[in-house]
């Protein structure tokens, strides 16, 4: 499990592939429990809120990368 200051410190490219990576598992995941018993439930809930806090740091850089852009009139 990935902390938010790693997180943090990741690159755009690295964060987007985190990000793909948790959702192919959940998938996955998603998958198994339906069609068999899952060894660790908690798993679906651990990727979901990967991809959200993966999904809030790039929301908060593209805003902070829109805000340092000057404004074209």
């Amino acid at each position: 499990m990935t902390s938010n200051s790693e997180l943090r410190e990741m690159s755009d490219e690295q964060l987007e592939a985190t990000a793909a990576e948790a959702a192919a598992d959940l998938f996955r995941l998603r998958f198994q429990s339906q069609s068999e018993r899952l060894n660790t439930p908690s798993d679906i809930r651990k990727n979901r809120r990967l991809i959200a806090r993966v999904k809030t740091i790039q929301t908060e850089r593209s805003k902070a990368a829109n805000n340092n852009t000057p404004a074209e009139a």
